[in-house]
């Protein structure tokens, strides 16, 4: 026969435990802490207690990212306690007194633990999930920036916003290791302008300058290597900092200050930091890279048109010197031949000037005064018929409308192109018409510049040192375009080039 109350007592041991409303209690306290939510909780624990006939009177918990848990749940004279693990047996998250058996106290741990993990692994599942998401917008966001200063600034404000830093900052030191650049995020520009002075890379930045690896600190106004901060500077305690490097050479270094929603940095926080800096690593180089390319880009223009100066403009004017010299002697003599020398110098010093109005021209921004390749075809033929009154004729065959959608930079490209090529009709070809004719698909475009000019031997001109044709033909390759000239004496000239245009993305997919 069972003792008395034994029977009850089996049956409860053997009766499920109300678990999942504290799963879901737990879960609702990490969604949304508060007074409501943390009373759901400790109802739902009280409940599943008396199911193992126990009393709980102090509870706590600790599993971030949930919220800190601790709540008094009546039970004033509870002396046994429970802990709470982790998903590592090893760590102990939490504890509660209570009044009962160990048996019961341990099974009720085991369930408020199970709930625990389980709503901490779908919160590190969920964070992790937006955090590479938001890796991946602020990756995307600067790797499209080509702008040196303008990269600096965009890493800056990504990282802050990444990990939830109240400031962030890159420094650039020059070979002596001081700092020549300090970009901030989350300062006015007012703050800035009271701090003053750049810093000059003394404590923690000078630490990670000099030793060139990552450092989180809980707190740098306790760091042995702490400086301290100027006057107007806002208070900092957290830290993170770490170089930023490329191809083994190090960039830039990257700081971060006040975690914003815990006392520090953490884990995380450093490796999802660091996966960032190797992609900012890459950004800041391409945007060097683009600098330089533009900047070798210039010195190529300008050695162009000093070499185009000096081919035409320059010997244009020494040939007329030279046929002006005996004109002093030939008035008393052949005053007929002084007559007509002056006036072939007048006519060759006229062509001249037009010659360098087009080079002015040539260096003015055709693509935003035009605004598109037709536009810009268009105000080119217009110059040409304004400085060597040759007519132009521009025909655009593009049913589908595609010259709207081509690149900036592609349209710039063929432009200069275009203007190099009637350049030349205007200083060699002695032509009257020019005709211009476009058209474009969905796999290549293609330009055709024909004029009804003298013509010229396409063989003896490549090998007569003039760079005209070369440079054309060097542009349009860089395109991964073909340029052909068909021309010979007295017949008129044809340049064509056609470059290779992407397909439609349905077309892309199921090739």
């Amino acid at each position: 026969m069972d003792p008395p109350g034994g029977r009850k007592r089996a049956q409860r041991r053997h009766r499920p435990l109300p678990l999942p409303p504290v799963f879901s209690a737990i879960a609702a306290w990490h969604e949304r802490p508060g007074v409501k939510t943390r009373d759901r909780l400790a109802g739902a624990i009280v409940r599943a207690a008396r199911e193992l006939g126990l009393e709980i009177g102090a509870f706590e918990a600790s599993a971030p990212p949930i919220a800190d848990l601790r709540m008094d749940l009546g039970a004033q004279n509870a002396t046994a306690s429970a802990d709470l693990a982790g998903s590592d047996r090893s760590t102990v998250r939490g504890r509660f007194a209570f009044v009962g058996t160990a048996e019961a106290g341990e099974a009720l741990a085991r369930g408020v633990e199970l709930g625990l993990m389980a709503t901490q692994a779908r919160a590190i599942a969920d964070r992790a999930t937006g955090q590479l998401a938001a890796l991946d917008q602020a990756v995307r966001g600067i790797s499209a920036v080509l702008d040196v200063d303008r990269v600096l600034q965009l890493i800056a404000d990504r990282v802050r916003e990444l990990v939830g830093a109240e400031y962030a900052a890159i420094g650039i030191v020059d070979r002596d290791g001081v700092i020549e650049r300090f970009i901030t995020s989350g300062m006015s520009s007012a703050l800035r302008e009271r701090i003053g002075d750049l810093p000059r890379g003394h404590g923690l930045l000078g630490l990670i300058i000099r030793e060139n690896r990552s450092y989180r600190v809980p707190d740098i106004n306790a760091h042995p290597e702490r400086f301290g901060f100027p006057p107007h500077h806002p208070p900092m305690g957290s830290f993170l900092g770490m170089p930023i490097t490329t191809s083994g050479a190090v960039v830039g270094r990257l700081y971060l200050t006040n975690k914003r929603d815990a006392s520090e940095f953490n884990e995380d926080d450093q490796a999802l930091v660091e996966m960032f800096a190797l992609h900012a690593g890459i950004a800041i180089e391409n945007a060097r890279l683009h600098d330089q390319v533009r900047r070798l880009a210039i010195v190529d223009e300008r050695d162009r048109i000093s070499r185009d100066l000096h081919d035409s403009v320059i010997q244009a004017i020494y040939a007329q010197t030279l046929a002006l010299e005996d004109v002093p002697d030939l008035m008393g003599e052949e005053p007929d031949e002084a007559s007509r020398r002056v006036d072939t110098a007048i006519d060759a010093l006229h062509a001249v000037i037009r010659d360098i109005r087009n080079f002015i021209f040539g260096l003015r921004p055709v693509l935003v005064e035009a605004g598109s390749l037709t536009d810009g075809l268009e105000h080119l033929g217009t110059e040409l018929h304004r400085n060597g009154a040759v007519d132009v004729a521009v025909s655009v065959d593009d049913p589908d409308n595609g010259v709207d959608r081509l690149p900036l930079e592609l349209v710039a490209e063929l432009l200069a192109v275009t203007r190099e090529a009637l350049s030349n009709v205007a200083r060699h070809a002695m032509a009257s018409r020019v005709t211009i004719t476009l058209s474009l698909d969905d796999r290549s475009l293609r330009l055709e510049l024909a004029d009804d000019g003298r013509g010229f031997d396409v063989a003896a001109q490549a090998s007569s040192g003039h760079h005209g044709l070369a440079n054309m033909a060097a542009r349009i390759a860089a395109l991964k375009g073909t340029f052909t000239t068909l021309s010979t004496p007295e017949s008129g000239t044809r340049i064509i080039f056609a470059i290779p245009l992407r397909m439609r993305p349905d077309e892309d997919q199921h090739s």
